[in-house]
């Protein structure tokens, strides 16, 4: 007999591993639209809520969205079907899609944004860049923002720089600071982090990769001569999605739950690359 897996259930699944209580007070994730008694009859993995990822949705026949960023930041003023995010909150409510998000408590966590951004990377010997809490008991990595890590063998700036473009699937990649000739000591940062630039400068890192580097820090950057890489907020938080997909695929079917858990094959970066 099988045992019906709830919203409820999928939301203790993912506190076991990534717990809600890690959020950020300025933050809102969990459970923002649906009922934590509906079953799940599916489930679609994505960066950000939107209505094209509500029809993905939709055509695979799901019932349940996790995204990294959430539908519902601030408090709404307003709530119409012809507004966003006013639209999506009435097009799920309306399809019976329940949205959860897995925001800054995805981020500190071991396995969280930074780390599958390393690990795509190809770094090892992970370290926290900016701890938030005591590690675990069980574990040496910490609780925190951003990771740095080391190659396996030091190479040249320009082949870390095409190995970089290659692993986000990025065409080009703004960078500030002179690119080091050799680089063995990486730190990174999964989605708009200015701010541990110079959190990466102390801990001894040959190069920085975030997203959505400020102005005022590219400068910085030129003038401690330390090498900073802007590979977009989409693109360097995306390697999360695929790896939550699979490790949610993988404990749900070890727990007999046979449903579909897939990650979006439409969802891109907001941004293109417009070119003379």
């Amino acid at each position: 007999m099988s045992i019906t897996f709830t919203v409820n259930k999928l939301l203790k699944l993912l506190d076991s591993f990534s717990p809600f209580a890690r959020t950020e007070e300025w933050d809102n994730t969990g459970l923002l639209v649906g009922d934590g008694q509906r079953e799940v009859r599916g489930i679609l993995l994505a960066l950000d809520p939107t209505e094209d990822l509500l029809a993905e949705c939709q055509a695979h026949q799901c019932n349940t969205i996790i995204t990294h960023h959430p539908l519902i930041f601030k408090p709404l003023s307003q709530l119409r079907p012809d507004l966003p995010p006013g639209r999506l909150l009435f097009t799920a409510v309306h399809q019976g899609i329940n949205i959860i998000a897995c925001h800054t408590n995805l981020d500190v966590v071991p396995g969280g944004v930074s780390e599958a951004l390393a690990l795509r990377l190809g770094l090892h010997n992970l370290q926290v860049l900016h701890p938030t809490a005591p590690p675990p008991a069980d574990d040496r990595e910490g609780i925190g923002f951003g990771r740095i890590g080391e190659l396996t063998e030091p190479i040249g700036g320009d082949d870390f720089l095409a190995r970089l473009l290659t692993a986000l699937e990025l065409e080009a990649a703004p960078v500030a600071g002179p690119l080091p000739a050799m680089v063995r000591k990486v730190a990174v940062c999964g989605g708009s982090g200015s701010d541990l630039a110079a959190a990466a400068h102390r801990a001894g890192a040959d190069i920085y990769v975030s997203g959505e580097i400020k102005h005022a820090v590219a400068r910085w950057a030129e003038m401690e001569e330390f090498c900073l890489v802007d590979a977009g907020h989409y693109h360097s938080e995306n390697p999360i999605i695929e790896g939550l997909t699979a490790r949610l695929a993988r404990e749900l079917a070890a727990a007999g739950h046979d449903l579909p858990v897939l990650s979006s094959r439409r969802q891109q970066s907001p941004f293109r690359l417009h070119k003379k």
